[in-house]
């Protein structure tokens, strides 16, 4: 690859809140924005893989979610009882919705027009939502590891559900990283090589940068409250591609089966051995995938 692509970090406000940024290459070039999953930060999305997507010639945006990271945390919302979310007894303290509202104030605030978007896990439910809540935003869409809302399909095995709801509070950096190596030797790919350094260094910058167990229960709560929005993701007229993981143990590939079956001319990989994360031998076929879709998205723009 050629030099590292030029890098920028700043925060913008979004839907009466402000997030935290980073952007990769050429500002000049074609956007492309990566939205990450529950309660996970936007440096989950490994440096080499944006640089990667930059030196292909897209300028690339990263950024924490709402109460994630170094963006606005909710403290004034009180978090929900893992009971109530399991159940959704009460209405969450946002949506995933509101949460797809905040991407477009993002990509207004950085004046972005219209977008790539790629989004990861819960952050693909969000992606969805702002491909129908605010098509004009949206110039191809990219859904990794997601599901389309309904109960019927990209349902967890049983004992990854489990873990997620017993997920205990880290006392301290140390405990936060053995959380984090104990969850992704479950849920990763266990077809590639688990990358334990990886993913320590993830969680103690993760730590540094804003742990919230709260917003964890937040955000767990938006993604459990979401609609079923298979019938609507019909309305998507964005080029789009659905990539899965077919060891998938916590979003099953049923899920983004389902999704490329609902969007019209969408394409659907899947990766043998890949689970729920992005294990560093597949980052250049991302970075292929995406660009590739980008570049279609160009042509039909142009």
């Amino acid at each position: 690859m050629e030099d590292v692509a030029a890098r920028t970090l700043g925060r913008v406000a979004a839907n009466d809140i402000e997030l935290a940024y980073e952007t990769f290459g050429d500002a000049g070039a074609p956007p492309v924005v990566l939205i990450m999953g529950l309660a996970t930060q936007m440096i989950a999305w490994p440096d080499e893989l944006c640089e990667g997507l930059a030196q292909r010639g897209l300028f690339v945006v990263r950024f924490d979610n709402r109460d994630v990271g170094e963006s606005t945390h909710l403290r004034n919302l009180p978090p929900p009882r893992l009971a109530d979310i399991v159940v959704r007894r009460r209405p969450p303290p946002y949506s995933i919705s509101d949460m797809a509202g905040d991407v477009a104030g993002l990509i207004d605030g950085l004046g972005l027009g219209a977008v790539h978007l790629v989004g990861a896990s819960m952050g693909g439910f969000i992606a969805q939502a702002v491909a129908l809540e605010h098509a004009a935003r949206v110039r191809t869409l990219t859904l990794m590891m997601t599901s389309t809302g309904s109960r019927r399909v990209g349902q967890p095995k049983p004992w990854v559900y489990g873990r997620l709801l017993r997920r205990r509070v880290a006392s301290d950096q140390p405990a936060a990283i053995a959380a984090a190596v104990q969850t992704f030797r479950l849920i990763g790919s266990h077809g590639f090589a688990f990358d334990e350094q990886y993913v320590q260094d993830v969680a103690a910058r993760s730590w540094d940068r804003g742990y919230d167990p709260d917003g964890y229960r937040r955000q767990l709560a938006a993604s459990a409250s979401q609609p079923n929005r298979t019938a609507d993701l019909r309305r998507i007229t964005a080029p789009a591609l659905v990539i899965h993981g077919l060891e998938d143990p916590l979003v099953a590939p049923s899920g983004g089966l389902a999704v490329a079956r609902a969007i019209p001319g969408s394409r659907f990989v899947g990766f043998s051995g890949m689970g729920h994360d992005l294990p560093r031998e597949l980052w250049p076929e991302f970075v292929r995938e995406i660009t590739a879709l980008a570049a279609l998205g160009e042509q039909r723009k142009a």
